[in-house]
Parts: C-alpha cells; structure tokens; sequence
C-alpha cells in the first residue's frame, strides 16, 4: 500500500490582508503556524510513522509548514517548485476589488490554455507540472508520503494521481481548506488509485 498525505498549508498573511495568493509568496501568521502543528501532530499520531519523506511548494507558506512537520515527523524536506500555487500572473497580490475589475472570463470554450489574468498559468501548464512532480515520485519505494501545497494544485493532484489525462483536466475542482488533508493511495495488489478522502480537518483539533 503506497499513502499519500497532501496537506494544504495553513492559515498565511495573504489570506488576513485579504489578496490573491498565487506566486505572491508570504508566510504563515502565528495563527497559521499553530494550526500547522495542530495538523502535524494529529496526523503524526493517527499514522504514527516517523522519517516520511516531505515534499513541498518552495513558497514560504508552505515551506514553513513543511519545517514544522518535519520537526514532528523527524523527516527530510524537499522543496519542490511543480508544488507551488496556480501563479495568478498580474493578480498575484491583488486584493478582491482589483481581481474583479481585470479577471478574463473564458470566452471560446478552451478553458486549457486560458489564462484568467494576464501572464497567468494555464491549467494545463499547472497540470503538466503536476504530473511532472508525480513522475519523479513514481520511483522511488516510500510507502508513505506527506504532500503540502496549496489549494488549486490539490486539484491537480488528483486528477494527475488517478492518471486523468491533461485534456481532461478542463473543469473539475476539488474543494478544500486550509490545514486539510486529502489521502491519496495504491493497492499492492491490483495498483488501484483511491481517493481515501478529502478535505478532512479534524485533525486541526486532535
């Protein structure tokens, strides 16, 4: 059995000052950084298994989070850029106000290569670095692995894990969070890929 544990980062200072996330790269509050060890700690003790490998967005808001598990786990830390947020292109930093005012709206039905604010990814250059990131994991024969990065690439991940194939990636979204985590996993038998669960956020009060 091969687990995945994709954990969205916690409470950041783009979320208080009420911008746009993206690439717009700032840290945990203090609030942020005890939900991190709320979830780390919960997580640690419902899976109980030290030394997992810890990959994660090389943004602050994740990377932080990152350290923190790392301290519960006693696990290595990989930083990985495929991990990072959708960049919102000219809308990273941007309040709400500024983001409705230039936000561009798909209008010929390729919902793929659209860019929803200029300089923007697209879905389906996020999507291709997922699955980037995945084939790199493929490898490797750790049973068990902690996953933290942001809400629009979890989206991606599943879909990526499930082998959706990236023309298809077109319009789902998986809601989440902050401090939720998504168990993601493989039979030995069959290699079947679940979806455990999603969203789950109990453990921000274990």
């Amino acid at each position: 059995m091969r687990n995945l544990y994709v954990v969205r980062h916690t409470e950041s200072l783009h979320h208080v000052q009420g911008l746009y996330g993206g690439w717009y790269d700032t840290s945990l509050t203090e609030k942020g950084r005890v939900q991190a060890t709320k979830v780390a700690t919960g997580l640690y003790n419902h899976i109980n298994i030290s030394n997992i490998p810890i990959y994660s967005s090389d943004l602050k808001r994740c990377s932080e989070m990152a350290y923190i598990f790392a301290r519960v786990f006693n696990s290595p830390v990989i930083l990985d850029k495929n991990l990072r947020e959708m960049s919102g292109g000219d809308n990273d930093g941007k309040t709400q106000e500024w983001q409705k005012q230039n936000i561009i709206p798909p209008i010929d039905g390729n919902r793929l290569d659209h860019r929803v604010f200029n300089n923007a990814e697209s879905r389906r250059e996020v999507g291709t670095r997922v699955y980037d990131f995945l084939n790199q994991i493929a490898g490797k024969s750790d049973n068990n692995v902690i996953i933290i990065t942001h809400r629009f690439v979890m989206t991606f991940l599943i879909m990526a894990w499930l082998r959706v194939p990236i023309e298809n990636m077109d319009y789902c979204e998986f809601k989440s969070n902050p401090g939720s985590v998504t168990l993601l996993n493989e039979d030995d038998y069959l290699r079947n890929r679940n979806v455990v669960y999603v969203n789950r956020l109990d453990f921000l009060t274990k």
